[in-house]
């Protein structure tokens, strides 16, 4: 393993050489070798996917503009991927700056940030050919511009319902303002909805054309009730990085007796809005304080699913360190199925204008709002029966995978393996069909994207490669008057947006990272049967200025195979 390490070290040195895209900065080297192994989260044995034997995995820490290398070993018996909730979601805004109502100073330090970006590294099947079994795949990653709490997860095989998934904390580098003093410590808390049976089961359910039953409960840091515990220091403050892993369910996190200072969301600072309890849909994360103000005693941290008739809950214990052990009485009851009250909190998270990103420069001087878009998309999502079996589709479409990446059918000019403009920009409300969907989209547009939900069920959206401004939310059918309603001053930066039964989200979005980006459901089960498609961002120029060129190590597949992977 040492001589593994020793080669893979060299390797990068000598291409850092080659292509020089990883600058200066700081080198994090980490080794994963993926394996099955036992796990018992409920009580009940299981097949899980371990990382270096842990279950979750370990954590990756690391500061804003590190050069992350992740050599990751396929000890299972399939195909594996795996994927990065930050990784190209970069608040990387220089393409609008002179669109933008700013200085001649502000728009020179926007255009001197610009660095080559890719979705090589992004971790999904439309972009890269899984690492075969026996196998190694290197991710080189740049934590370019990025702070905040995010997480990652196997993508591939509904791998994600056998763990494979752990925490990622970007830190600011110290010469950048924080908006709040130094936490006396820093936890991660990993919750998600959980089944008793195995992915592989689970799988089976869903090839054969059904929907998942109802999860079996839920867990924090893949753990049920009262399976961890947060030791704190009377009269400290403490930061908890909190992030929904889980498959199918909305939930809500509270902590007894102790309110949560919102500080944080998907590499964004906001507003320092106090909640008693918080909402946290599939695929997203967040960052609150929490300030040990209490009698010494153990205090329930305690997540639930919202909006479901049976109610699931699991706890964790907030321990102060001279507790004497005892809890301070049952653990609190939160909302169930009150949407009203979630849309609110909702629109309460509000950017934080004044706070620094990841760079000096304030959140608010992008003006996002004034800025006019190019184009507007509008994307349904349904739940068609397709040859008579259950799909999900986004405007009519339910993907189906290629035999060839489509990020790898791009780059080689490899014809038939999809068509752009397989999915329209509209909701067609017909019926659904199979098609390997891609949309078309040109680098530097500036795009209004509005997800229209006309079920009866919650929905989370995430698009890969990007930060958007969740710009308005409401009930009922999105219109064109519905941009009276919108946000366009503190809208929050995040690269997931939830959206409600019969209702509507609008986001506003640079389109300045070329590549094939994955947009899905949260929802794993529904974008494992087709809730998902890509957006082909492309520019002319073919420029390593633009997007970085294919890495040297990467691992070619169907149509691809045997092709040289040195640069065009």
């Amino acid at each position: 393993m040492g001589r593994a390490i020793s080669f893979i070290t060299l390797f990068f040195f000598l291409h850092v050489a080659a292509y020089g895209v990883l600058g200066d900065s700081p080198y994090r080297f980490f080794t994963w070798n993926i394996t099955y192994g036992d796990i018992w989260p409920m009580g009940v044995k299981q097949q899980g996917i371990l990382i270096n034997g842990q279950f979750p995995g370990p954590q990756i820490e690391a500061v804003t503009n590190d050069n992350v290398i992740v050599n990751v070993f396929n000890s299972l018996p399939e195909p594996f991927l795996i994927s990065w909730s930050l990784l190209l979601s970069l608040a990387s805004f220089f393409s609008l700056c002179h669109a933008l109502l700013c200085s001649a100073l502000l728009c020179s330090a926007l255009n001197g940030i610009q660095q080559r970006k890719s979705s090589w590294q992004d971790g999904v099947y439309g972009t890269n050919c899984p690492i075969p079994p026996g196998r190694n795949f290197t991710y080189v990653m740049q934590f370019k511009d990025q702070i905040g709490s995010y997480f990652y997860f196997p993508s591939l095989a509904f791998h994600k319902a056998a763990g494979g998934f752990g925490g990622i904390r970007v830190l600011s580098r110290p010469l950048i303002p924080v908006p709040f003093p130094p936490p006396a410590g820093d936890f991660t808390l990993l919750i998600g909805d959980w089944f008793k049976a195995n992915h592989s089961t689970l799988k089976y359910v869903l090839d054969s054309g059904r929907d998942l039953p109802f999860p079996d409960g839920v867990l924090i840091n893949g753990r049920g009730w009262n399976g961890n515990t947060f030791t704190v220091q009377q009269g400290r403050t403490y930061r908890f990085r909190i992030s929904n892993v889980g498959l199918t369910e909305s939930l809500n996190i509270r902590i007894q007796g102790h309110a949560m200072k919102l500080v944080e969301v998907e590499g964004s600072h906001t507003l320092q809005n106090t909640y008693s309890s918080l909402d946290l849909h599939l695929g997203q994360s967040c960052s609150v304080l929490v300030t040990a103000d209490q009698p010494a005693m153990d205090y329930y941290i305690v997540v639930s699913t919202r909006f479901t008739s049976k109610v699931l809950s699991t706890t964790a214990i907030l321990r102060y360190s001279n507790s004497g052990g005892t809890t301070a009485g049952p653990p609190p009851g939160g909302p169930t199925i009150q949407i009203d009250w979630s849309l609110n909190q909702a629109r309460s998270i509000r950017w934080n204008l004044t706070a620094s990103g990841p760079r000096p420069n304030p959140q608010g001087s992008y003006h996002y709002g004034l800025v006019n878009t190019t184009r507007t998309i509008r994307l349904a999502n349904s739940a068609p029966f397709i040859n008579g079996k259950q799909r999900y589709a986004v405007n009519s479409v339910s993907f189906i995978p290629a035999d060839t990446p489509l990020k790898v059918a791009d780059f080689y000019k490899i014809p038939g393996v999809f068509s752009l403009g397989s999915i329209s920009d509209n909701p067609t409300f017909g019926g659904g069909y199979l098609q390997t969907s891609v949309m078309a989209a040109n680098f530097r547009d500036y795009v209004e994207i509005v997800f229209e939900n006309y079920e009866n069920t919650m929905q989370s959206w995430h698009i890969d490669g990007y930060s958007f401004w969740i710009v308005g939310m409401d009930g009922g059918q999105w219109s064109a008057a519905s941009r009276k309603s919108y946000n366009l001053r503190d809208a929050v930066a995040r690269c997931t947006v939830q959206v409600y039964p019969k209702s509507w989200s609008a986001i506003y979005m640079p389109l300045d990272n070329v590549g094939m980006w994955n947009v899905r459901s949260e929802n794993w089960a529904r974008q494992y049967l087709g809730q998902q498609f890509y957006l082909r961002v492309y520019s002319p120029v073919n420029s390593w200025r633009d997007e970085n060129p294919i890495p040297r190590n990467a691992l070619l597949c169907g149509r691809a195979s045997g092709r040289r992977t040195r640069p065009l």
